[in-house]
């Protein structure tokens, strides 16, 4: 990244919150939970952009965005009822991957706080106004499953997932007791304050945030874990198979262990 796009990237904004929504094959799901954001932040009074970064989708996800929120030719469109409120649409066709998506989704995000979720309604939208506004307090807020009045409704996965955060927490000594969630809110400054770490840091897929959260804690940041509870994706299949993620992240988690953050 150069110094001049982490200099526009750190400019003052109008925008108090981007929702940054990375997508591939969710035209069943994405609209709803664009709506679903909506009524969640439309209340609170913030000035607020959804941005859905689309890894050229075969199923149109980014077709449906783009006639549902009357997308233009800059990928800016508008919800309807509310000139006020912009719905971002990019398509990616190279450099694909669940990191690269959230990369490039938090650099050309505009608001002054960054909030990430998956597209799947793992994530309760619910939540954002909460973790927004404990960043007055907080450097990064994480929705956790493994706190109290957190979890998963696949109770077999919440199990497995639980035991290898204690795995992750034994291997690099943190207390942070959801690495794998993925659903967190960042001031924007703190977050480039990592700028000349994105490379070493996003990468791969979910892995990204195993490293994004060892960057942080080692750092000192102040970091909140609120409870998220994940219900069964509502429409549409899972993109990975559970043995191929773990080996992945096993992979990962080893290689952070012995190379660190490089």
């Amino acid at each position: 990244m150069t110094t001049q796009t982490l200099n526009a990237q750190t400019a003052p904004t109008a925008i108090d919150v981007s929702v940054v929504l990375p997508t591939y094959n969710e035209r069943d799901n994405i609209c709803d939970l664009i709506d679903a954001i909506r009524r969640e932040l439309t209340p609170t009074g913030y000035a607020y952009e959804v941005l859905v970064v689309d890894d050229n989708s075969p199923d149109g996800t980014a077709e449906v965005v783009r006639q549902r929120y009357n997308i233009d030719a800059h990928g800016i469109g508008r919800l309807p009822g509310d000139d006020c409120i912009t719905v971002r649409l990019v398509v990616r066709t190279q450099d694909k991957g669940l990191a690269n998506s959230i990369r490039d989704g938090l650099i050309l995000a505009q608001g002054r706080t960054l909030v990430v979720m998956d597209t799947d309604f793992n994530h309760d939208p619910a939540m954002i106004p909460q973790m927004v506004d404990l960043l007055r307090y907080y450097d990064l807020v994480i929705g956790s499953r493994f706190v109290m009045r957190g979890g998963m409704e696949d109770r077999l996965r919440y199990h497995f997932s639980q035991l290898y955060n204690v795995f992750i927490r034994a291997l690099f000594q943190t207390q942070i007791q959801d690495n794998l969630s993925g659903y967190f809110a960042i001031r924007r400054e703190r977050l480039y304050s990592l700028a000349p770490l994105f490379p070493a840091i996003f990468y791969g897929y979910g892995d990204y945030f195993i490293r994004l959260l060892l960057a942080a804690w080692r750092r000192g940041w102040k970091i909140l874990e609120v409870p998220v509870f994940y219900i069964l994706r509502r429409h549409g299949d899972s993109k990975t198979g559970f043995w191929s993620i773990f080996q992945q992240y096993t992979v990962a988690v080893l290689r952070l262990r012995i190379h660190g953050l490089q």
